[in-house]
């Protein structure tokens, strides 16, 4: 009897103690459930994983296609990402000897603009592979013969009506009337505007190294070339009129335009260095040199003193033609 009741004791203490443990893991497990809550809250939300980076393309592959018959002209492998349109015109050059940098326009999509040359492969690659197309550009020439050619065209056709040859003006009208002092001094201002132009050209102008269709070589000299044919015929014929009011007219006129061209040249070699700070270029400022305070009036006093010299020449002359081209 007594081991019985010794037993049932022995079982209820077992009972309770499982109960309080029981009590004491569900509290410890509220505890954790309630602090890693918090944790997870406070957390924010949850941020997705960052994508894996592959490695960058070290080489491209360029297929060149003809942009006429979209036929495949050649394939330039290990093409550098530094590499730039006019790498690899110099690259296409090579693979294809016919095919002249300079007459070689390359587009990512037929009809599409013609790339710079300074334009970077890495810049317009979507993949290893770019596919390019190419155009004949037809026979270029540099911009510096197209500017030397518009200007010395001028400079020597002006000359010949000055001299009156035979096969423009009659020999006996040239040798009966003899010239006004005027055309003398209208030679001389239009020699001046030129040979201006072509020490311009060579030391002071920073001309782009680049190349244009020779029509339009063709199409500047037509326009400068005729313009001085037209000027210098009235000008120097034997029958000319010389200005109205006389010595007054020219003398005035004539002053004017040596200012205008003085001026012009300093405008020019103030745009061709222009003022630096940091990495970007600043417009030029006036400054001591009475001929720039033009820029207190005007954007580009270049043009305003071009335009000066062409009326003060017109007014100088008595001629129409000379307004017509300023």
């Amino acid at each position: 009897m007594f081991k019985r009741h010794k037993s049932l004791a022995s079982e209820r203490k077992r009972a309770l103690l499982s109960q309080r443990a029981t009590r004491f893991i569900l509290k410890d497990d509220m505890r954790n459930f309630h602090f890693l809550s918090k944790l997870v809250l406070s957390a924010g939300p949850l941020r997705p994983t960052p994508a894996v980076k592959h490695s960058k393309t070290t080489h491209f592959e360029i297929e060149i296609l003809d942009a006429q018959t979209r036929k495949q002209i050649c394939i330039l492998d290990k093409v550098t990402q530094p590499s730039t349109i006019h790498d690899v015109k110099q690259k296409f050059h090579k693979a294809c000897p016919k095919w002249y940098p300079s007459r070689v326009g390359l587009q990512l999509e037929c009809g599409g603009p013609f790339l710079k040359d300074y334009v970077t492969i890495q810049s317009i690659a979507a993949s290893s592979i770019v596919t390019l197309y190419a155009t004949d550009l037809g026979q270029q020439v540099s911009w510096t013969t197209v500017f030397l050619a518009e200007y010395t065209g001028p400079l020597l056709i002006y000359l010949l009506f000055y001299l009156r040859i035979p096969c423009i003006y009659d020999g006996k009208e040239s040798a009966r009337r003899l010239r006004h002092p005027v055309v003398h001094l209208a030679c001389f201002c239009h020699c001046i505007h030129y040979i201006r132009y072509l020490l311009e050209t060579l030391f002071v102008h920073k001309v782009s190294a680049g190349h244009t269709p020779l029509k339009n070589l063709i199409m500047s000299c037509a326009f400068y070339w005729g313009f001085t044919s037209w000027i210098a015929y009235y000008i120097n014929h034997p029958l000319y009129t010389p200005p109205s009011f006389g010595n007054r007219q020219i003398t005035v006129s004539a002053i004017n335009f040596l200012i205008c061209e003085a001026g012009n040249h300093f405008i020019n070699v103030m745009l061709s260095h222009p003022n630096h700070t940091g990495n970007n270029a600043c417009f030029p400022s006036p400054n001591y040199n009475p001929f720039t305070w033009m820029f207190f009036l005007v954007s580009c006093p270049n043009y305003t003193y071009e335009i000066g010299s062409w009326i003060s020449f017109t007014v100088m002359t008595q001629t129409l033609p000379g307004g017509l081209t300023a």
